[in-house]
């Protein structure tokens, strides 16, 4: 029997009419430029990437895999959004990207055919653009070596970020196309950490993200109740 892909065909489809826009910077995706340098910081500063093997998932248009390699780590990209892919690959190309691929397939598939297989997991923003997010975590955890660290982006699920994250984001300030995200796909932090926990992934930090839509400024600090990342690490026995 064919496993059922954890994709939503309508997520995919939005972000596939969008994918030439991913490097315009003052196009939809802004919001992602102007966050990325932040992301990269934590992400490096609690996981030196030079020289690692790291894998992106969920790696869109390709914004944090190509600066990641652009650090010194060896990248895979996947997505199953093939336009945005496409456009990843091109814009590799034309800057001259070192040691970055992009491929076109789901964590999980990845997951069955590498596992072990990375120093460093990256799923930003994606959890809440699939059905099952408990599976792209899993998978994950199937995919970085023991030891090695795994970090999530997403977007909390309450009232204040409802009224940020959607309602001021997409519909007031228009940083956002209308209908990029969708309230009851939102992933609470409580929730996140329980599914890191049952894949055996060791909770290592949580942070939240800011961001003044007046001076365009992302910061991180502790209130993890809209925008927030989270760091693991998986149990490697050999320190046990």
């Amino acid at each position: 029997m064919t496993p059922t892909l954890n994709a939503d065909p309508a997520e995919l489809s939005k972000f596939s009419d969008l994918a030439h826009r991913w490097w315009d910077h003052d196009g939809e995706f802004r919001p992602l430029h102007q966050m990325n340098p932040l992301r990269l910081e934590w992400i490096n500063g609690l996981c030196p990437l030079a020289g690692l093997q790291v894998l992106d998932v969920g790696c869109g248009g390709g914004i944090l895999s190509d600066s990641m390699a652009r650090v010194g780590a060896r990248v895979t990209g996947i997505d199953l959004a093939s336009k945005a892919l496409r456009v990843a690959q091109l814009h590799a190309l034309e800057a001259q990207t070192p040691s970055v691929e992009y491929i076109e397939i789901s964590a999980e598939a990845l997951a069955a055919e590498r596992p072990a297989g990375f120093d460093v997991v990256t799923c930003m923003e994606m959890l809440e653009h699939v059905p099952d997010p408990a599976s792209v975590v899993r998978a994950c955890a199937s995919l970085v070596k023991p030891g090695g660290w795994v970090f999530f982006s997403t977007i909390n699920r309450n009232a204040k970020a409802f009224m940020l994250a959607i309602v001021g984001a997409e519909y007031v300030l228009n940083l956002l196309p209308r209908g990029t995200h969708e309230y009851a796909k939102l992933v609470r932090p409580a929730e996140l950490a329980a599914y890191c926990r049952v894949a055996e992934l060791d909770l290592m930090q949580t942070r939240g993200m800011g961001h003044n839509p007046i001076t365009q400024r992302f910061w991180l600090h502790d209130d993890t109740s809209v925008n927030y990342l989270l760091a693991a690490r998986k149990s490697d026995p050999a320190t046990l």
